[in-house]
C-alpha cells in the first residue's frame, strides 16, 4: 500500500469521485430504454457501418438523429462490448461525469492549491444537474468532459509552451462541437482570452498559435458536416431536423440560433414554430410533408423539432390524428397560467404534480402550463407553458437577469453562485497592473467561461434544464478556489476583505434555504432550517473569531471548513434525487419533483408485442426489413430488446419528409418491406398524412386476431401488408 503514502495520492479527491461515480452510476442498470430516441439509434448504429457512421434513428438508414454522431459512437462501441442495454448507453456519461471531478481537480490544483482542489471536485461532484444528465445517454455529460480535457491541454500548452497541446486543445472543441454542435462554442471566448494573457510569446508568435489553432478548431469541427453534405442525399439518410437535409443548416439553424430566439422551426417551412404546436400522435401529425427520393433519403421540405422539443405546446390547439387516417382533430389546450393539468397518458396516473414543477409529465406533451405559489405567493412550477407564463418553455423560467435565480432553474447548478460572486471578489481584490498573477488569468479562464454561458441561458429562448450542466466546471472551480482566497483573507485580518468570507457563507446559505423552502412540504422543513440556521451560526462564530483574534485561528478555520460543508448539504441533496425520486430519463432535471419531469422512461413509447412478432417472423418472405413504423416510439423496444430490423417513416417528431408516396411505393417494389404497423400510442414522429394515407389506400388491413394475441395489441395499432403487382 506504498501507493497511498505518495504525494500526488489525495484521499479526498478519491472520495469525491467515488461520491460521484454513486451518484451518477447507482441504479443506472434499472432504466430499460433511457432516452428512448437515442437508444434506438444506437440499436440501428449497431447493425452496419452505414448506419453508424450517420448516427442513423433506424435500421434502414432512413433518417439521422438530431446531433452529430460523435456521442452516440460512444455509445455504440460501449452497446458492442457489453450488449445494448440501458446501462450500457448510460455508461459512458457516467464515466464522463466521474472523470469532469478528476480534470476540475487537475485544472485547479497547480495554481491555486490542493484545498482549492478539493472543494472545486467535491462541488462538481454535487451539481445537481451534472447528477441528474449523467445518469441518461444525453449529450451534455460527455460535452463537459470533452470541454474540461480541453482545457486541461490548454493550460497545459500555455504554461510549457507546447503548440501541440493547443492544437489538441481546439481540435477537442472541435470534437465537441461534433458531439452537440454550437454549444460547444460557449467556451471558445475563454480559450482564446486566456491564451492571450497567458502566453509567454510575443504577439507575433500568438497571432500564428491562435491562426493554426482556429484552423484547427474549425477543421474539426466541419469534418463530419462537411463530408456528409457533400454526399448525395440519395445516398445518405435524411439529416433529421435539419429543415433542408444539410448539417451545416441542422448546426447553425436549429442547433444554433434557434437556441437563442426560441424559433423553433428548422428552416424547411414545416417544422414546429416558437408558438410551438404539439407534435401529432402516431397515425399522422396532420400537417402533411412533402419530398422525395429513395428509401434511404427524402428531399428537402420540412423540418422536426426533435428531442430537444420533447417538452409540450402552449395555448392554441393540436393536431392529433387517429391512426392510419391521417385526420387531424384539434385538440384545444388552455392558455399558460391556468392549472390546466395534463391529460392522462399511458403508464400515468393523471395526478397533479408535486410543488416545484407543475404541468405535465410523460413525453413532453403539456396542455396547461399551470403555475403554484407557495405560502408566500412565490410562484413555481408551471409545467411548460409559453415563455413568461409560469414555467416558462421547458420548465426554465421567464427570461432575464435573475431566470438562474428562478425556482424553475435555481436548483440545477446555481446554488454556489452567491459564494462564487464573493469569490471572485477576493481573487480579484489583489489585481494591480503590475502583479496579473497566474491565479488571476486562471480565474478569469473561469469567468469568462461562466458569464456567457449565464448569459445566454438567462436570454434564450429554447433550451433544456440539464443544459445548464455548463455552469458546473467554472463554478466549481470559483467556488473551491474563492474559498481559499477568502479563508486567506480572514486568516490574516486583511482589513476589510476579512469581511468576504462570513457574508458568503450568510448569502449562500440564505439562498440555499430559498431554493428548498417552497419543498418543505414534500420533504420536511427540516433540511432549510438546518441549512439557514448553521449558515447564520457559522457566520456568527465566524465573526466572533475574528473579534477575539488570532489565538481562536485553529477554531475559526474548522468553522470555515464546516461552513464550505454546510453550503453542499443542499446540492448533494438535490444530486441524490435522481436516485431517491427517479427522474426523467429524456428530460433529465434534479429536485424533489424529478420524477415528473416530462419525458420520462416509463412514457416515451409503446412495448413490444411478442405475438406481433411471431407473426410477421412467420410470415416473411425474405423481406430485409420486418415491418416499417411511423415513429421511433413504436419502433425502437422492437430494435432495443428484439434487435429486429425496423424501418421509421419519419424522424423526431414527424415532419420531416423522411418519405413520401413514391419513395414508399419504391421501398416496397424493391422487397425491403410489405408490414407496415401504425400504432395509436402516445408518442413522436407521428408520420404524415401523405404517408398514413398511402399505406391505408395501398395496404391490406391484418385481421387483429391473427397477430394480437390473447391480451390484445398493447400499443393499440393497426397491421397493413403493402403487396404491389
Amino acid at each position: 500500500m506504498k501507493w497511498l503514502k505518495r504525494p500526488e495520492f489525495d484521499a479526498v479527491l478519491i472520495c469525491s469521485m467515488l461520491l460521484a461515480a454513486f451518484l451518477y452510476g447507482y441504479g443506472i442498470w434499472n432504466d430499460q430504454y433511457v432516452n428512448l430516441y437515442y437508444t434506438t439509434a444506437v440499436g440501428s448504429m449497431l447493425e452496419n457501418f452505414h448506419n453508424f457512421f450517420y448516427a442513423s434513428l433506424d435500421s434502414a438508414g432512413s433518417v439521422t438523429v438530431d446531433k452529430p454522431p460523435v456521442t452516440f459512437w460512444v455509445q455504440t462501441i460501449s452497446a458492442w462490448i457489453f450488449g445494448l442495454h440501458g446501462w450500457s448507453v448510460i455508461l459512458p456519461q457516467a464515466l464522463g461525469g466521474v472523470g469532469s471531478v478528476l480534470l476540475v481537480y487537475l485544472l485547479v490544483k497547480p495554481t491555486f492549491g490542493r484545498t482549492a482542489a478539493r472543494l472545486s471536485a467535491l462541488a462538481m461532484a454535487t451539481i445537481p444537474v451534472a447528477a441528474a444528465v449523467s445518469r441518461t445517454n444525453n449529450i451534455d455529460a460527455l460535452l463537459v468532459f470533452t470541454l474540461l480535457l480541453a482545457a486541461w491541454f490548454l493550460f497545459r500548452g500555455t504554461k510549457r509552451n507546447k503548440l501541440g497541446s493547443l492544437l489538441a486543445a481546439f481540435g477537442l472543441i472541435g470534437v465537441a462541437f461534433n458531439e452537440k454542435m454550437l454549444q460547444a462554442y460557449m467556451v471558445v471566448p475563454a480559450f482564446y482570452l486566456f491564451y492571450i494573457i497567458a502566453g509567454k510569446v510575443n504577439w507575433k508568435k500568438k497571432t500564428g498559435v491562435l491562426a493554426a489553432c482556429t484552423a484547427v478548431l474549425l477543421a474539426v469541427s466541419l469534418s463530419w458536416a462537411v463530408i456528409v453534405d457533400s454526399v448525395p442525399a440519395s445516398e445518405r439518410p435524411y439529416i433529421g431536423s435539419s429543415g433542408t437535409n444539410s448539417v451545416l443548416n441542422l448546426a447553425f439553424g436549429y442547433n444554433g440560433v434557434s437556441r437563442l430566439t426560441g424559433d423553433r422551426s428548422t428552416g424547411g417551412g414545416g417544422g414546429m414554430s416558437g408558438g410551438g404546436e404539439i407534435p401529432a400522435m402516431p397515425g399522422g401529425d396532420g400537417r402533411g410533408s412533402s419530398g422525395g427520393g429513395r428509401p434511404d433519403a427524402g428531399q428537402n421540405g420540412a423540418g422536426s423539432a426533435a428531442p430537444d422539443s420533447a417538452a409540450g405546446a402552449t395555448g392554441g390547439s393540436a393536431a392529433v390524428t387517429d391512426a392510419g387516417q391521417g385526420q387531424a382533430t384539434a385538440v384545444s389546450a388552455p392558455a399558460g397560467g391556468q392549472d390546466g393539468g395534463m391529460p392522462a397518458m399511458p403508464g400515468g396516473d393523471g395526478q397533479g404534480m408535486p410543488p416545484g414543477r407543475d404541468g405535465g409529465s410523460g413525453e413532453g406533451f403539456s396542455f396547461g402550463g399551470g403555475n403554484r405559489t407557495d405560502g408566500g405567493g412565490r410562484q413555481f412550477g408551471g409545467g411548460m407553458g409559453a415563455p413568461g407564463g409560469g414555467g416558462g418553455m421547458f420548465n426554465t423560467g421567464t427570461p432575464g437577469p435573475l431566470r438562474l435565480f428562478q425556482a424553475e432553474l435555481s436548483g440545477q447548478a446555481s446554488w454556489l453562485l452567491p459564494l462564487v460572486f464573493f469569490g471572485v471578489i477576493g481573487l480579484f481584490a489583489s489585481l494591480r497592473r503590475k502583479n496579473f498573477t497566474q491565479q488571476h488569468k486562471e480565474a478569469l479562464f473561469w469567468l469568462v467561461w461562466l458569464v456567457p454561458v449565464m448569459g445566454f441561458f438567462s436570454i434564450a429562448g429554447f433550451f433544456h434544464q440539464y443544459y445548464l450542466i455548463m455552469m458546473g466546471p467554472p463554478v466549481a472551480a470559483l467556488a473551491g478556489a474563492g474559498w481559499t482566497r477568502l479563508w486567506h483573507y480572514y486568516k490574516e485580518r486583511s482589513l476589510w476583505l476579512f469581511w468576504l468570507l462570513p457574508a458568503a457563507v450568510l448569502a449562500t446559505a440564505g439562498f440555499a434555504w430559498y431554493i428548498i423552502h417552497p419543498y418543505d412540504a414534500m420533504i420536511g422543513a427540516g433540511w432549510s432550517i438546518t441549512v439557514l440556521v448553521s449558515g447564520v451560526v457559522i457566520t456568527l462564530l465566524l465573526v466572533l473569531f475574528r473579534l477575539l483574534g488570532a489565538k481562536e485561528k485553529p477554531f475559526a478555520h474548522l468553522t470555515a471548513v464546516l461552513g464550505m460543508l454546510v453550503l453542499l448539504i443542499g446540492p448533494l441533496y438535490w444530486a441524490l434525487t435522481p436516485i431517491t425520486y427517479g427522474q426523467s430519463s429524456q428530460l433529465p432535471a434534479a429536485g424533489p419533483d424529478s420524477a415528473n419531469s416530462v419525458g420520462g422512461g416509463r412514457m416515451q413509447g409503446g412495448e413490444v408485442n411478442q405475438s406481433l412478432i411471431a407473426y410477421l417472423e412467420e410470415h416473411n418472405n425474405g423481406e430485409k426489413y420486418l415491418f416499417a413504423a411511423l415513429n421511433y416510439s413504436t419502433a425502437g423496444p422492437y430494435i432495443i430488446d428484439e434487435g429486429a430490423s425496423v424501418v421509421i417513416l419519419n424522424g423526431y417528431s414527424g415532419s420531416d419528409p423522411v418519405y413520401d408516396a413514391e419513395s414508399l411505393e419504391a421501398l416496397v417494389r424493391s422487397g425491403a418491406v410489405k408490414y407496415f404497423y401504425v400504432s395509436s400510442s402516445g408518442g413522436r414522429g407521428g408520420g404524415s398524412s401523405e404517408v398514413t394515407s398511402w399505406i391505408a389506400a395501398n395496404g391490406t388491413e391484418v385481421p387483429a386476431g391473427e397477430w394480437q394475441g390473447t391480451t390484445g395489441d398493447v400499443n393499440g395499432g393497426t397491421l397493413y401488408e403493402v403487396t404491389l403487382h
